[in-house]
């Protein structure tokens, strides 16, 4: 990736084989997390086919006031899409980054959508702090964007090792029942944070219901095996 220390949320490094063990759990979990990584985090790919959505319903529906500050939040877009996160962030000396497109326009959705790709930027380079702290400035509560913008705040939270925090931001992630993409996606990702926790039952509640709620998801197709490895075998 062009400008920045890590590819996509959830691209593996160098992957080591798990082994369980009773002596460390949490070591455990935080190798079975690195080696399932780019299942999981598949986040940044739906996030796209979302935003993009969002986004362009906001410039071609929204009042006229709203329309600059989308034209303006296009071009940092463009740069993340493009993986040039530092250009999305500061932007390219000629056109505002998502930083100054968050100030400039706060109180538009571009303003408040810029928080969003900021967070998600974070994120990719491995600043977890600043990944919070914008994610949790992005207001997008009861859609889909803002489940998934707390699915991937989760995420910043589980790699900084907050797991409490983690399955909070999970379990606001996991709230709508019918939507069987992003819903599953951090089910799971709630149950490897149980895990870190060493909270099996809650873990293994997590799985069942991807098994049960969601079985034609991506993350139903070995939660068998995430199962058996917790003891639970049908």
């Amino acid at each position: 990736m062009a400008n920045s220390a890590r590819t996509q949320p959830g691209t593996p490094g160098t992957e080591k084989p798990a082994v369980y063990t009773e002596s460390n759990p949490m070591d455990n979990v935080i190798v079975f997390y690195e080696k399932k990584k780019k299942m999981i985090n598949t986040t940044v790919s739906v996030i796209l086919v979302v935003v993009v959505g969002y986004f362009a319903y906001t410039k071609l529906y929204k009042a006229p006031a709203e329309e600059k500050a989308s034209t303006a939040l296009s071009i940092p877009v463009n740069y993340y899409m493009a993986d040039s996160l530092n250009m999305a962030l500061n932007g390219d000396g000629k056109n505002p980054g998502f930083i100054k497109i968050a100030k400039k326009y706060s109180g538009t959705a571009a303003g408040n959508l810029a928080h969003y790709y900021m967070g998600i930027s974070y994120l990719r380079m491995g600043d977890h702090k600043n990944a919070i702290k914008e994610l949790s400035d992005f207001d997008g509560k009861g859609t889909t964007v803002g489940h998934m913008a707390s699915g991937v705040l989760g995420q910043a939270y589980m790699e900084s090792g907050d797991n409490a925090k983690a399955i909070d931001a999970f379990k606001k992630a996991t709230e709508d029942k019918n939507d069987g993409v992003v819903t599953p996606m951090y089910l799971y990702q709630m149950g490897l944070a149980y895990e870190a926790a060493n909270n099996a039952n809650e873990a293994k509640a997590a799985y069942k219901r991807i098994r049960d709620e969601y079985p034609k998801s991506q993350q139903a197709r070995d939660i068998d095996k995430d199962l058996a490895r917790l003891g639970e075998v049908n």
